[in-house]
This record gives C-alpha cells, structure tokens and sequence, in this order.
C-alpha cells in the first residue's frame, strides 16, 4: 500500500512549527533575542528546507506563534514569519546545489526585512546600516554556526528522520 506524502509532511510541519515556538521561547527567557544583535536558537532550524518541503510551513507558522508568544507588536507578527518563509523558501530552492548554501537564504532575508521592523515598529534609534549589520551578525550566529552545526547532525541520520 502506497502511503500518502501528506501523511509525513504535516506532522513534520507541526512538530518544526512546535520546536520553533519552544527554541524561541528559550531565547526569549535569556532575552537574547530583544535587541539589535538578536540570538534566537529556532533560527538554527532554517536550515530544515534542505532535509523536508514541512519545513516551510512549519517555519512559518512556528515564527508567526513564537512572535505571538513572545510579545511582539502586530508589524513583527506580520513581517517576522515572512523574513522566515523566505528564508525557508529560498533554503529549499538551493538544497541541490550545495549544503554549505542552506543558512544562506535565512540570514540574507531576515538581514534585509528584521531592521526595518526595528526601525519602524519599535522605534530603535539607528541608521539602518548599523542593524543590518547586528542582526546579519545574530543571524550568522543562529542560521549559519547553529544551523550548520544541525545540519551535519541530521545529515547522519537523514533516512531515519526525514522519510
């Protein structure tokens, strides 16, 4: 009997969406992720596009419940999960090309849209250059050292996790 795709990836989905909100909240609890240089350890997950097509859901709806979670206004709310699908999007697109380009994506995307939400919506006193900078650092820290460092762990067992 031939089983259906959906019957793994939607479970995936929400398992990644469920550990997004958990890593977040963590973060959040050490406040690393309220200022410019932003450390959040969901972001590690990014990288998840490379092993599944759950991931892009899940990534979204994971950075839309952890921004509702954590407190953040309506425009962070919006705009935040959108940096994290296009990151994911962007993660998934490049998978066949080369590993090393899996965080690439996710910290290109959430360097360009995040500081705009720091600039506009909480109203953080800066030139935009500047938190592109510190949250590009933030996102090389989370997306490229953590996300590469799960990457390789799950790369081992890939047939076992990701079906």
């Amino acid at each position: 009997m031939k089983r259906n795709k959906y019957a793994t990836l939607i479970p995936q989905a929400a398992m990644i969406a469920a550990l997004y909100v958990v890593l977040t909240l963590v973060a959040s609890a050490f406040g690393l992720d309220r200022y410019a240089v932003q450390l959040r350890f969901s972001e590690a997950l990014t990288i998840l596009p490379f092993f599944t097509p759950a991931a892009i859901p899940g990534l979204y709806a994971g950075c839309l419940l952890a921004n509702l979670l954590t407190g953040c206004i309506i425009w962070d709310v919006i705009f935040g999960p959108v940096a994290t699908l296009l990151g994911a999007v962007g993660t998934y697109l490049l998978r066949r090309h080369s590993k090393w380009l899996a965080p690439l994506p996710a910290i290109v995307s959430n360097t360009l849209i995040i500081p705009f939400i720091l600039i506009y919506a909480y109203h953080f006193e800066g030139a935009l250059p500047y938190f592109m900078v510190t949250v590009g650092l933030g996102e090389i820290a989370s997306c490229g050292l953590l996300g590469m460092i799960l990457l390789f762990t799950l790369e081992k067992h890939r047939g076992r996790i990701f079906s």
